[in-house]
């Protein structure tokens, strides 16, 4: 049996959210190993004017504690 913990990631992107869920996740990986899984719990933007200036996501990520 494994012992799994999760903890949340906020992350942003100028390109999108796609990109802002990679950058949660190699950052949390610069602390944290054996990550499992990442899901992507809410997502929004901030915009300028009528333009969409950054994507942001809230990233619960899973990893096994040894």
């Amino acid at each position: 049996m494994a012992v799994m913990k999760v903890i949340e990631v906020m992350a942003s992107s100028d390109k999108s959210w796609e990109e802002a869920t990679r950058r949660a996740v190699k950052h949390a990986g610069k602390s944290i190993k054996h990550i499992k899984s990442a899901f992507v719990q809410s997502q929004s933007v901030v915009v300028n004017g009528d333009d969409v200036a950054e994507f942001r996501v809230n990233v619960k990520i899973t990893f096994e504690v040894k």
